[in-house]
């Protein structure tokens, strides 16, 4: 394997076991727990001033602190999003500065970009041919357009309420697409997995690129905490509200956080909050409980349209749990009609394109706000994890409730 200077292997995140990235390539050989990359720091030839003389074009502007060498990457210039100021929701949400990091402006208009760039790029390293998911949508569709960079043929497992451009988009990257379409037509995530792992006991050489069954796809996440840092001159904000499902993300932002403390560049960890709909809030509710681990909704349980954060039985809560506690951050689950009418907020105050998922993080930070957790004086981020026209039947479609309720015609 062709790795970075730095880059040492893999550790266990529950057992501690350290294995070599070579031959250890998913789950922890030992236990079956999470597998993450580990560095030794002393190694890492990088310094925010080195960085200010490099280009701002990709995530692998900061390959140094991911395994894989530039030259060796699956890459489509992935991550370099913009961070753009909302002087409009400062005002409204009552707080010095709202920042939008806007993850929207990736390859296929999502964040899920980032960490399908590091997968395809070790599935290619370890020799695979073949690859393979499930998921919720947005990722369904990277891992086919990033499979296709990497030359690998792609099978994509998605629920049946999975958005239309999902479904279109994966097939057009040439992914073969498999929809878990269950009697009643509308599947869940839980029922794209259980397709997934009957596919992978038939095809033991497909190459997962599964959320937390690969080690990489956290670790390409992590960079949106490293721009944002860079973006803010190296001075951690009081909060990043995101948008929580599986929270890969939000997992790989709090390492990087806590990577560049370590090595002097900032001051303190990133404030992280995990936002999610409140038809389906399993890592809020066992924050709120006190909890280490989540209770896993039912899906008959699951009243949500925001199909990307609506993650009945995240594998990795108590990570995400972790992360808001070390950091001091929180978590906080709003209504359907509050996250779109947010998406919708964003769009006219601000003229920025929000999802209609990742708007949680926008109707989140009100909340938070509302109750006291973010003051006058604080700096906002909120994460964009997608881009609007990824849910735009759901938008219009809530636009035109609103309208008719205006008018008196439906009660909302």
């Amino acid at each position: 394997m062709e790795t970075t200077e730095a880059f040492t292997g893999l550790s266990c995140v529950d057992c501690a076991g350290a294995f070599d990235a070579a031959t250890a390539t998913h789950r922890c050989p030992d236990c079956g727990g999470i597998l993450d990359p580990d560095y030794d720091y002393d190694r890492v030839d990088l310094t925010p001033a080195a960085l200010a003389e490099r280009p701002f074009e990709s995530m692998w502007r900061y390959a140094e602190l991911l395994p894989f060498a530039p030259g060796t990457a699956v890459t489509l210039g992935e991550g370099a999003t913009p961070l753009v100021d909302c002087p409009a929701l400062a005002d409204a949400m009552g707080v010095g500065r709202v920042l939008l990091k806007d993850e929207g402006a990736n390859p296929t208009g999502t964040f899920k970009d980032r960490g399908q760039s590091l997968a395809m790029t070790a599935a290619r390293q370890h020799g695979a041919e073949e690859v393979a998911l499930n998921s919720a949508g947005n990722a369904g569709q990277a891992a086919a357009a990033y499979a296709a960079r990497a030359d690998l043929d792609a099978h994509v497992f998605l629920p049946s309420r999975a958005g239309f451009t999902q479904k279109a988009m994966t097939e057009v990257h040439g992914a073969d697409l498999t929809v878990a379409d269950p009697m009643d037509g509308s599947s869940q995530i839980g029922d794209a997995g259980a397709a997934y792992a009957d596919a992978m006991e038939d095809h033991p050489d497909w190459y997962s690129a599964k959320t937390f069954v690969t080690p990489y796809r956290h670790e390409g996440k992590k960079t949106m905490a490293l721009e944002l840092l860079e973006q803010l001159d190296w001075e951690a904000p009081d909060g990043v509200v995101y948008p929580t499902g599986g929270g890969v993300g939000l997992v790989g932002m709090h390492k990087a956080a806590r990577e560049v403390r370590d090595l002097g560049w900032t001051d303190g960890l990133v404030p992280m909050y995990a936002a999610q709909a409140a038809g389906c809030a399993p890592v809020v509710d066992a924050y709120e409980a006190g909890a280490d681990r989540h209770e896993p909704v039912p899906n008959d349980e699951v009243d949500t349209a925001c199909n990307g954060i609506a993650i009945p039985d995240p594998g990795a809560s108590h990570l995400i749990l972790d992360a808001v506690r070390e950091s001091d951050g929180g978590a906080v689950a709003t209504t359907d009609r509050a996250i779109l009418d947010a998406a919708i907020e964003v769009a006219r105050s601000e003229g920025l394109e929000v999802g209609a998922t990742c708007a949680a993080a926008v109707s989140g930070a009100f909340a938070l706000a509302e109750s006291g957790e973010f003051g006058p004086d604080d700096t906002v981020v909120l994460l964009n994890t997608g881009a609007g026209n990824k849910d735009v039947d759901a938008l219009r479609a809530h636009l035109g409730e609103r309208e008719a309720a205006a008018e008196g015609e439906i009660d909302l």
